[in-house]
């Protein structure tokens, strides 16, 4: 057989290939119907100029320590691809001195949130004048197993990293998804500020979910879902 024969044959296998499928489905958050709210009171308001999803703590005693706040995305089955949405964060700091405004995302989550993947913002510590602070600005843990304080007790610094973060406005988050990796972009970034290769819950699959820590106000807009094979 000729190299020109070969080469063909190559070319014609190739073209034969069925390409990587994606399919995007975004959600504008205008309506709680679609959602599945846990731990939360959860409204449509208008924040800053847009209608939003606000999900704010349950009632005035909630316990700070018992802390996710979750909208889960019904029939939102995801494995691998990327998920955006913009989100914002405010303290609430008369429930938790110590509140930052955590604001995120979270995906292949299980039932009813059981269990879930967790890529979220520390909005006040992006700005810190403190430089440790500004380096706990994003955050990678796993619900419930690895929480992001035994990540980092056993493995500080891998898996949080720094990225420039204004309090209360929009913010543009992007995670890719493939496997056991994730990949957190920030306001359009064309590099991630945060690497996971370690996914906990491994090469699996589940639910998209808007998170957010009790003590905060948090705001959810522009939720894009792009699932690929």
């Amino acid at each position: 057989m000729s190299r020109k024969t070969i080469r063909v044959l190559l070319a014609l296998l190739a073209a034969a290939r069925p390409p990587t499928s994606t399919a995007a489905t975004t959600y504008r958050l205008d309506s709680t119907d679609n959602l599945e709210i846990i731990n939360t009171r959860a409204q449509i308001v208008t924040y800053r100029g847009r209608r939003a999803l606000h999900l704010a703590p349950p009632n005035a005693n909630a316990d700070p320590d018992h802390g996710s706040m979750i909208a889960l995305v019904n029939n939102s089955g995801f494995k691998n691809g990327a998920i955006e949405a913009e989100v914002a964060g405010l303290p609430i700091t008369f429930m938790d001195s110590t509140a930052r405004g955590f604001v995120g995302i979270v995906f292949r989550a299980q039932p009813h949130a059981a269990k879930a993947e967790n890529i979220y913002l520390r909005p006040t510590n992006g700005r810190a004048d403190d430089q440790l602070r500004r380096n706990h600005s994003v955050q990678y843990e796993s619900i419930p197993e690895f929480p992001w304080h035994r990540l980092r007790r056993e493995q500080p610094g891998v898996y949080e990293s720094y990225t420039d973060l204004d309090p209360g406005a929009w913010t543009k988050m992007k995670i890719e998804v493939h496997g056991t990796n994730a990949r957190l972009y920030v306001n359009g970034a064309t590099q991630p500020c945060l690497i996971v290769n370690d996914l906990k819950l491994g090469d699996s699959s589940g639910q998209i979910g808007l998170w957010a820590f009790i003590a905060t106000d948090a705001y959810f807009s522009n939720l894009k879902i792009t699932n690929a094979d």
